[in-house]
Order: structure tokens, then sequence, then C-alpha cells
């Protein structure tokens, strides 16, 4: 059986390809792969199917010609993969166009936010067959033997008769060796490796690809919808899978992986066995992964320094007590800084703190608290974002009680806590706090830990232009200029509000307004892309 699976993305998230092709003759993006259809292709494949990918990051395949590609070759299935309230639109609207071009192919979404939101989802978009949730790798296959048997197949959503139909949720499961490795030469693409979140700052030009070594998160912080999703659990592959896919990966040239486990730092003896694999195997892939602050396998941080950890990220949040207590993150301000100064001192070259602003009855002084903190701490590299609230999560559930957003009107949107919860700062006063903390927070990273500072920057200026290094550092002290340039490449390495707040604002406009803006988008990503072909220089990004 055929199937295509495509990869939805936010393109306001991604930056465009590089104007040089890879030596495979691919094209280069910069930005995670999407490791979740690479997945399920894996999977079909080795079932005896055959599988056809596509990624929104690829200027090759427009949404046209993917539409195009259905009609020619008419596949059983097509699966929609996404992940976040701000990519539901884009899915959306491919998938009116793909029905509209095609009565007869069978579409399917995937992914966290529609299955958190399944029938609400089937509801809105009657053109989408069937709703999939939950892990995706035992449910394609049954979909795909039984798509005119539906009954049985767990974890789907479906309608039949005009009737919406949720089938038995899935049982979850632990056993995650038992799926094969992703199907990642299925896809003509090369991926760049980047700052976190996909921050268009270039660490490393080796081959890059991401790698899932677990799943899930126990903690309850108020803004995620992960517990929810994965029900509260942690699983995890086994060291020696988690080794075997490394051999795998070097044997084919890769260079650098990051992990996109939601807490890779869980289980000691599990890292310290993936470690010692790593080096007994002479693998010499550098890597990268997230965790918390609190976590027991601090004393492993030099054994995985040893075996190519080059970048940690933790999730730091605030340099307020107050408001960690009220996000529910379950830290504390020492644990925060004896993690990141026991990650330096292991040998951890790029250790990354995320943050958030606009918090929930945070005050300008927790803010600045925030800013002053995140100066003292031996961080590399930083973001700070404003929060948001999703459906799902439990701040979401905490503002429907409070009448801030509505279930029945509000569920596919996406809002800055500051435009809707009056216990938040003003988004003026946000903005203009954060850009004076990182006025401070950068002058005093450039005082007190000058070679800390140089060393990351001599590693930009190894793969980016010299303009670009220089203007990461100058543009907190610009002030309040409006629209972008074309330097502004590096503006996410340590803000991307905009970013945010156009993603927030296009969830809540109407289908019609949605499909004029994303025919803009189009255009606008095109004339950008052609400038970056003439200039023959790594991508711009812009940020509108």
């Amino acid at each position: 059986m055929l199937v295509f699976l495509i990869h939805v993305r936010d393109p306001q998230f991604y930056a465009l390809p590089a104007a040089t092709r890879a030596e495979n003759g691919h094209i280069r993006v910069m930005g995670f792969p999407p490791i979740g259809i690479m997945s399920l292709s894996a999977v079909l494949k080795r079932a005896g199917h055959e599988c056809v990918m596509f990624d929104q990051a690829n200027p090759e395949t427009p949404n046209e010609v993917i539409v195009e590609e259905i009609n020619r070759r008419q596949p059983a299935l097509v699966g929609l993969s996404f992940l976040s309230t701000t990519s539901y639109p884009y899915a959306k609207i491919l998938a009116r166009q793909i029905r509209a071009a095609n009565t007869k192919v069978k579409l399917a979404f995937g992914g966290v936010f529609v299955s958190l939101n399944a029938q609400l989802v089937k509801h809105q978009c009657p053109e989408v067959d069937f709703v999939c949730r939950g892990d995706g790798e035992q449910l394609i296959l049954d979909l795909v033997e039984r798509v005119d048997d539906l009954a049985d197949v767990a974890g789907l959503t479906w309608a039949k008769d005009g009737h919406v139909i949720t089938n038995p949720n899935r049982s979850m499961e632990r056993h995650l060796d038992q799926w094969p490795f992703p199907d990642r030469e299925g896809l003509p693409l090369d991926f760049v490796e980047s700052m976190p979140l996909d921050v268009p700052a270039v660490l490393s030009m080796e081959r890059f690809t991401t790698m899932q070594t677990s799943r899930g998160c126990p903690w309850p912080c108020v803004f995620c919808d992960i517990p929810i999703f994965n029900e509260g659990k942690w699983r995890s592959r086994s060291p020696q899978h988690v080794v075997e896919e490394f051999k795998y990966l070097q044997d084919l040239g890769y260079g650098a992986v990051a992990f996109v486990d939601d807490h890779f730092l869980l289980q000691p003896k599990r890292i310290e066995a993936i470690c010692k694999g790593i080096i007994d195997n002479g693998i010499t892939i550098q890597w990268g992964c997230e965790g918390r602050v609190d976590s027991v396998a601090q004393h492993l941080f030099p054994l995985m320094a040893k075996a190519n950890c080059r970048t940690l990220m933790f999730g730091i949040e605030s340099g307020s007590q107050k408001v960690l207590d009220r996000l529910k993150k379950e830290q504390t301000l020492a644990e925060v800084e004896a993690a990141v100064t026991n990650a330096k001192q292991a040998g951890i070259e790029i250790v990354h703190g995320f943050f958030v602003v606009g918090n929930p009855d945070e005050t300008v002084e927790d803010m600045k608290a925030t800013f002053d903190f995140a100066s003292k701490l031996r961080l590399d590299t930083f973001g700070f974002n404003r929060l948001c609230v999703y459906r799902g999560t439990p701040l979401w559930h905490e503002y429907v009680k409070r009448g801030l957003v509505s279930e029945q009107t509000d569920w596919y949107k996406y809002f800055k806590c500051s435009e809707i919860d009056p216990t938040c700062l003003p988004g003026e006063v946000i903005n203009d706090e954060r850009r004076a903390g990182l006025r401070r927070l950068f002058l005093y990273k450039l005082l007190h830990y000058p070679v800390q500072t140089f060393r990351l920057l001599r590693r930009f200026l190894r793969y980016m232009p010299v303009r670009d290094v220089v203007y990461l550092i100058v543009k907190p002290f610009l002030g309040k200029k409006k629209g972008a340039t074309k330097a502004e490449v590096l503006t996410r390495a340590v803000e991307h509000g905009a970013m945010k707040d156009a993603a927030a604002n296009l969830t809540q406009l109407t289908d019609e307004v949605l499909e004029h803006v994303l025919q803009e988008s189009r255009a606008e990503r095109l004339r950008i892309q052609q400038e970056a072909e003439g200039s023959r220089e790594l991508p711009m990004i812009s940020a509108r």
C-alpha cells in the first residue's frame, strides 16, 4: 500500500534553505528533522508498504507540488503530522486543498495537538477522514490494514453516517525498542544544526539529525501539555538500542545529533550505560539533550562531556522563586545555579537556559530578578519567550474556570497570557523590561565571562557572516526599531517574541482571512529564498 506522510510546519519557525547543497545533492535547511513522520515511514516500510515523505521546510515541495503528486500517484492514505496549535491553521488549509483536488484519497491528522482535541478537530475539519490519537507506530499499521473496517482501530476518531466516533484509547506502549530507527534517508533533505528551538544561529555544518531515546515527562508544569499527552508517564528505549542507533548514524556520516526527549536526565544508570556505549564504540558524533535542573544524574555530567555531549539545555523559566512556584516548576533557584555550574565545570561546551516572561502574578521586580539571575549564571546561550497558553494544559483549565478562555470557541487558539490574564503585566511593559534586561544581561556576560562569550562567538563566526554575529551582540542596544532587516537572522537567539506573537495571532483568524495570509506568506518566502540564493549565504528569516 502506498502512503504519503507530510510534516506540516509553521513557516514562521523554520529557516529557508542554504544556497549551497550538501555533497549528496540534498537541499540544506536549518532546523529539526521531522522525526515523527520518519519514524512512521520506517515502520510502514518494514511492514512492506511504500511510503513517500514531504516536509514543508523543503522549498521544492510546496503545497501545490504535494497536491499534484497525490493526484498523480493516488496513495491509499495521506497523513498530515504536526505538533502544536500554531501549525494547525496550515494543516487545515493543506487538507482542504488536497480534498478540493481529490475527493477519494483518505486523509489523516496526527500529532500532539490533534490527540488532545480529536473530536473537535474532526467536527471542524470534516475533510479529514481520520484523527489519530497518541503514539502512531502501531496505529498507522492497524489503519492501513483495516482502512475499510475501522471499528477495532484503537486510538482513532472518525465519522460514520454523519456521527463522530471515538474508538477506545490505545494502550501506552512501553517497549520502544521494537520499532526500527527513523527513515532519515527517505527524505531528500539535509539539516543544518542551529540553536535550540530552530533559532537560526549555526552551531555546525556537520550532517545533523534528531533522536528520541525516551518519551514523556512526569512533572506538572502549568504551561506544558506533555504530561497530559503521555498520561504522566516516562518511557525509554534501552541503552543498547540507543547506542546501536548512534553506530548506525555514524556509518551514514552524521556528525551531530539533538535528543528530542522531554527529559533525558531521569535515570542515571541508563545515562551512564549510553555514555559508556558511545565511548567504547568510538562514536564521535556530538550530541545535545534537555533535562531538569533537579536531576539526580548531575554526577554524570563529566562522563556525558567525555561521550561528546556538547549542548545541555535546562528549563529555568524564571529568576523569581515566587514565579517558579506559580508555574509549578518544583525547582529552586539554588538547584538552577548548581545544575548550570556543574554542567560547565564538567566541560559541557554550550549550556542553554529557557526562560519565560509575562507570567501570571509576575511583577516588574520579578522580571528584573530573572535577568539579573540569568546574568550571573554561567549560561552560554539563552532565550526569553512570552508565556502562552494551550488547550489541555493545567493553565488552560485554570483560565477556563476564571472565564478567560472558552472551551467552545477558543479550543484551537493560542494566546499570549498577557493578552487575556489581568494578573500579567501589560505587553508593552513586558517588552520594555525584556529589552532593558537583555541589555544588562549582554553587558554582564561580555564583562564577566569574556572567554566563554568569545568561544561561543568564535563558533558562530565559523559558519556565519561577521555582520550577523555582530548584530547578535548589538541588537539589544538598538532600541525599539520597527520592522525587520536582513541582518535579523540572529534575533531569535535572544528573543523570538515577535514570531510567537505572529503565530498566536494566526490561530485566531477566520479560515477565509487565513488563506489570504498564507498566500502572502508564500510569496514572501519565495522572495526571501530568491534573495538568499542570489547572495549564496546561509538563510535569513523574516521576522515580520
